[in-house]
C-alpha cells in the first residue's frame, strides 16, 4: 500500500523528489503545498496528477506523511501542526531548530501527537556515526563549509567583503553552529544537522569559507572523543536546475521517503 506524503514547497529539492518518486509504487507524493499565487507555475511543472493547494484547510486526504522543502519559516508554521495531528513531519530546513522556543515547540507537539520529527541529513554524510558517539563520547566536533565567493550572495558576508573581487580563500564567519544558523539560515542547514547529531548548537564550531579556487560547495566534518576519529569531506554537485540547490540533499530526503515503506533500511 502506497503512503500518501504532503510536500510542502516545489523549489529545486521538490520538484527533483516529485520526479525521481514518479512512478514509485510505494511512495505516493499525493499534494503538495505553495504559496498562494503559485499553484499554476507548480503544476504545470508536474505531470502526474499531484495535487497543488495553498492552504492546508484544502487538504484531502490528509497525509501520512509531510515533507519540508520550502524553508525555515515552512517549519515554524506547519510543524507543530501536523506533529499534533499525530502525523510524522520531515525536515530538510534543520537550520529553523537552532531556534530553541521553535524546537521545545515542535517537541511538544510530537509528544502530545504521539508522532515522530524526522530529519533529513541532507548535503552532509556521516551523522549515523556522529549519533551513535553521542555527546558524552565527544570531544570536539569542527565543520568546515568552502564555498565560490558568489555562493554566498545574498548573506551577511556580501556586505563586509568583496565576493566578486576576491581572489584568496577566506574566512568570512568563525563560531558556533547557532550563530551561523541564524546568519547565514540558506546556508547552515548542515551546521544545524552536525550540531543537533552531535555537541549541540552552542559546543560545534563552524568556519565558514569563500573561496574562490572551489570547484564545488565542500562540507568537512571532523570529530574526536573517546569513540576515536572521523573525518568525512563531500564535495557536492549543485543540481541543473539550481545551482543553490545540493543535489545530495534532495537525493537524501527521497532516500527518506523511500526509507519508509521498507523491509530493510539503511
Amino acid at each position: 500500500m502506497q503512503e500518501s506524503v504532503l510536500l510542502i514547497g516545489c523549489g529545486a529539492i521538490g520538484l527533483e523528489v516529485t520526479k525521481r518518486l514518479v512512478d514509485d509504487p510505494e511512495v505516493r507524493i499525493e499534494q503538495i503545498l505553495v504559496r498562494p499565487g503559485k499553484e499554476e507555475a507548480v503544476s504545470g511543472d508536474l505531470s502526474n496528477g499531484v495535487r497543488v493547494i495553498s492552504s492546508i484547510d484544502d487538504l484531502d486526504p490528509m497525509p501520512d506523511f509531510v515533507l519540508e522543502c520550502a524553508s525555515h519559516e515552512a517549519v515554524s508554521e506547519f510543524g507543530p501542526y501536523f506533529l499534533e495531528q499525530g502525523i510524522d513531519f520531515g525536515v530538510i530546513s534543520i537550520g529553523a531548530l537552532s531556534d530553541s522556543a521553535l524546537f521545545d515547540k515542535l517537541e511538544a507537539a510530537s509528544l502530545k501527537g504521539d508522532s515522530q520529527l524526522y530529519l533529513v541529513p541532507g548535503a552532509i554524510g556521516g551523522m549515523d556515526a556522529l549519533a551513535a558517539a553521542g555527546a558524552e563520547s565527544l570531544e570536539e566536533v569542527i565543520y568546515t563549509s568552502r564555498k565560490p565567493p558568489l555562493s554566498w550572495t545574498g548573506t551577511p558576508a556580501e556586505d563586509e567583503f568583496d565576493l566578486a573581487g576576491m581572489t584568496e580563500a577566506t574566512v568570512i564567519y568563525q563560531g558556533s553552529a547557532r550563530q551561523a544558523a541564524k546568519l547565514y539560515p540558506k546556508n547552515a542547514n548542515v551546521a544545524a544537522t552536525i550540531a543537533l547529531a552531535g555537541l549541540g548548537f552552542e559546543d560545534t564550531q563552524v568556519t565558514l569559507v569563500a573561496d574562490p579556487g572551489a570547484k564545488g560547495n565542500t562540507h568537512h566534518l571532523e570529530a574526536r572523543g573517546s569513540f576515536g576519529e572521523l573525518d568525512v569531506t563531500i564535495v557536492g554537485n549543485p543540481l541543473p536546475s539550481n545551482p543553490k540547490s545540493s543535489a545530495l540533499t534532495a537525493f537524501s530526503a527521497v532516500r527518506a521517503l523511500k526509507n519508509r515503506s521498507q523491509h530493510l533500511c539503511m
